[in-house]
């Protein structure tokens, strides 16, 4: 098979640009969207099963951006056995001393699975460029680096879906807040995030020289504006289902004749064959 073209994105992506979030007329609406998209996601997921598909669902954003909300509702009504959400943090000593892109080799998914990623190897491209953590030659060459990491996986069978969860600094002063005035929430806030928030246009100059070097046509970037957490949600899974579902029929597979047979003699039960 020929290698795949890495061709960018002809959109340019600015955050200060994205359009306003689409409002619900009420929570009923919003419940109602929510369980058509993920029981859509449910029924990609068992083909992706059956048929032995793999896909990498990338999520990046700001602190206090929502990733966390928006993958659970994404998983909620998906069987465990069939995904994996793998939080992303600072790496490990160990991991510190191989390439970078090494720990991430570890999280792909097997064969009908989907390996979801809360913050990814996009980190080398914003936080270390940001913080210092890279020199400027490793965050530099990097972006050549994962677009090939990527046209790699997607070479192997693999779908990636890449989304950036995009607030206002004034969305994420009051998400700041509620997290520190609710005991149960004070643990998602960490003094790191604090300080980050002081470095907000370092950040949006990282995230869109990340999005014109590594949004591609066969690895686009989705910036999704992400002030109205139901939007937001609703908007990841309807991303996320149109990506995973192009090309592919999403039907159950046809009744194993073995297990048709079994059926009619050791419980009387015809099964109809619809293959």
């Amino acid at each position: 098979m020929a290698r795949t073209e890495i061709k960018p994105a002809k959109t340019k992506i600015r955050l200060d640009k994205l359009p306003s979030a689409a409002a619900f007329e009420n929570k009923s609406a919003y419940e109602a969207r929510l369980k058509k998209l993920q029981t859509l996601l449910m029924r990609i997921q068992q083909t992706y099963w059956h048929e032995k598909r793999r896909a990498v669902i990338v999520f990046e954003g700001w602190d206090a951006g929502g990733k966390g909300g928006a993958i659970r509702r994404m998983t909620e009504l998906l069987d465990p056995r069939g995904f994996h959400v793998w939080p992303i943090a600072a790496p490990s000593a160990a991991e510190q001393g191989r390439h970078y892109l090494w720990r991430f080799w570890q999280r792909l998914p097997e064969p009908g699975t989907f390996a979801v990623f809360d913050r990814s190897w996009y980190g080398r491209v914003l936080v270390e460029r940001v913080e210092g953590f890279a020199k400027p030659a490793e965050w530099k060459r990097a972006y050549d680096e994962i677009n090939e990491f990527e046209r790699l996986l997607i070479d192997d069978g693999a779908r990636i879906v890449k989304l950036f969860l995009h607030i206002t600094p004034e969305e994420q002063l009051e998400r700041f807040r509620e997290r520190l005035t609710n005991p149960y929430k004070r643990w998602k806030l960490t003094e790191e995030d604090l300080r980050n928030r002081a470095k907000w246009d370092d950040y949006v100059q990282a995230a869109e020289d990340m999005f014109d070097r590594t949004a591609t046509t066969i690895a686009p970037w989705h910036a999704i504006p992400a002030d109205s957490k139901w939007h937001a949600r609703v908007r990841c899974l309807e991303i996320v289902t149109e990506a995973l579902s192009e090309g592919v029929t999403i039907m159950p597979p046809p009744v194993d004749p073995g297990l048709q047979a079994a059926a009619a003699e050791l419980l009387g039960i015809r099964i109809p064959y619809d293959g």
